[in-house]
């Protein structure tokens, strides 16, 4: 289901990933550590401002749209935002995150520091689901340029 364009949402880049596969894999694991440590098994990211604007992102069900190797490829539901212990014990904001990584149209995306807001006008849409199974992903640059086409 596509994000609904009235929606505010986040962009952030997913520094050290190399596909959606693999921000998968380390959000897997990650889950992991905060299970043995808390006792809840939830996706989060943490980032050290909490946004302004979080109340519309969470009215609307926003989402996160990872920027992976140079293109948003995938989103996520945004659950919550919660106080969280930072590095050298500066207050920092968990982003809460719905465990399903769903396939965007790719879109190329510069690099950019921390997370941007998105309009849920200009957020890619859902890729059909023909297209976003895992291991048969079109490569993000075709995906772009057939996207752009309006071929997905």
């Amino acid at each position: 289901m596509d994000a609904d364009k009235s929606t505010l949402h986040l962009v952030k880049l997913s520094v050290g990933t190399d596909s959606v596969e693999g921000l998968a894999d380390w959000q897997e694991r990650r889950r992991a550590h905060w299970k043995a440590v808390e006792g809840r098994a939830i996706a989060r990211h943490i980032t050290r401002m909490t946004p302004r604007r979080g109340d519309a992102i969470l009215a609307g069900s926003g989402s996160i749209y990872w920027v992976i190797k140079g293109f948003v490829q995938a989103r996520q539901r945004i659950l919550a935002f919660e106080p969280a212990p930072g590095a050298g014990g500066r207050p920092s904001c968990a982003i809460l995150l719905d465990d399903a990584l769903v396939r965007v149209v790719p879109r190329a995306h510069r690099p950019f520091q921390g997370w941007r807001y998105l309009r849920g006008e200009d957020a890619p849409a859902d890729l059909p689901v023909d297209f976003a199974a895992e291991g048969d992903a079109l490569p993000p640059r075709l995906a772009a340029e057939l996207g752009e086409l309006g071929l997905l």
